[in-house]
């Protein structure tokens, strides 16, 4: 079971396969210690290196493909290493022993939406080759009204900088006011093509959210930063539509599959944006929010100005003599009272419209209360 070399380095996610071979004719390319041809065809248990790194590898039958979806959010950058430090998407991926995520397509740090990982470098760059005319769609809204003629320029074809562009379809689908949505597919994945395409007739975009890659739709339930992997049907209809054979055992099984299913049940555990934010507050010289109060100091605007620091369960209200307002109608008089036997021989009180007799308890003991159950006639009392 054999190999071209051309297309195992670009599975591994090194580049595309025409570049490979770029780097293969160049001689940086070595097969058990002997410089590789273009076209040549590597066995699992030869040994493959590139500028004298030694490369891991497997053979296509022997790998399970394997392809997720990622719910990018605002302030994340499409990069594995970033030298300003800035969170990355590789960040919140689950981790391959012995292989690495390939990032299909990219997304600028403003946008949102769907990104697909593979661990097939080949089927990464088959999504992202122009000639395949992979659709990318996308939900934007726009700052400034859409005119007929305007939809008509971006849809027959702009020029931008770097080449002709369009939208393949323009729809809108909402929005209020100045503020509206549109839905907008495109067949190239250009460096920020989206907006440029609304920039050359003067419209702002302000939010931009990727729906869809090729057959992929970014799920409902599927939250802000978080990742599914797809089970085999879906990636077999993601091959077939860039031409490549299904392969058996791809999909999700097992113990991975139980972890895709837990890990989409935990709250949210994302960054929405807070490094950005952070930039924003900088740029415009936001005022740094003050520092939380500590709760035990005296609060004037609230109206306290006792310290409760030497006893912070001490907020029982202080008991005053005499009767105080009470919402529940109940006796709140706590004057001090002798206790002797005359205590019975008051007169008569009244509480809430009923009037009470006051009887000596040391004389009738038992005068308002029924016997015990059970209790029979002439049994003696105690």
């Amino acid at each position: 079971m054999s190999e071209k070399l051309q297309k195992v380095l670009a599975r591994v996610g090194l580049g595309s396969r025409r570049y490979m071979e770029e780097v293969i004719a160049a001689g940086r390319v070595s097969i058990n210690g002997r410089v590789a041809q273009v076209g040549e065809r590597i066995e699992p248990g030869d040994e493959l290196r590139i500028d004298g790194r030694k490369v891991q590898f497997q053979i296509e039958d022997e790998i399970r493909r394997r392809v997720l979806i990622y719910y990018k959010p605002e302030g994340e950058i499409c990069s594995r290493n970033d030298p300003e430090s800035r969170p990355t998407v590789f960040e919140q991926l689950p981790s391959i022993p012995g292989d690495r995520w390939v990032m299909v397509g990219r997304l600028d740090i403003n946008s949102t939406g769907l990104l697909l990982f593979t661990n097939d470098g080949e089927l990464a760059n088959r999504l992202m080759h122009p000639s395949n005319e992979i659709e990318r769609e996308y939900a934007v809204r726009v700052m400034g009204e859409v005119t007929p003629q305007l939809k008509k320029n971006m849809t027959e074809g702009v020029v931008l900088d770097d080449g002709p562009a369009k939208f393949e379809s323009f729809s809108e689908i909402g929005g209020e006011g100045i503020n509206r949505w549109y839905q907008v597919v495109v067949k190239e994945g250009r460096n920020r093509e989206v907006r440029r395409i609304f920039e050359s007739q003067g419209l702002k975009v302000s939010r931009l959210l990727r729906t869809r890659y090729g057959t992929v739709i970014l799920p409902r339930e599927l939250r802000t930063g978080r990742w599914m992997e797809l089970d085999k049907g879906d990636i077999d209809n993601l091959t077939k539509s860039v031409e490549l054979k299904p392969r058996q055992g791809t999909g999700l099984f097992g113990m991975a599959k139980r972890r895709n299913e837990r890990m989409q049940e935990k709250p949210m555990a994302a960054r929405r944006g807070g490094y950005l934010r952070q930039q924003r507050r900088d740029n415009e010289g936001e005022a740094q929010p003050e520092q939380r109060r500590d709760p035990r100091q005296a609060s004037p605007e609230h109206g306290r100005t006792d310290n409760r620091s030497d006893n912070r369960f001490n907020n029982r209200p202080v008991r005053t003599e005499g009767n105080t307002d009470n919402r529940f109608n109940t006796r709140t008089d706590r004057s001090s009272e002798p206790r002797g036997d005359d205590r019975g021989n008051r007169a008569p009180t009244e509480r809430n419209g009923n009037t009470f007799e006051n009887q000596n308890r040391a004389t009738d003991k038992f005068a308002q209360r029924k016997p015990p159950f059970g209790l029979k006639k002439g049994f003696k009392k105690f």
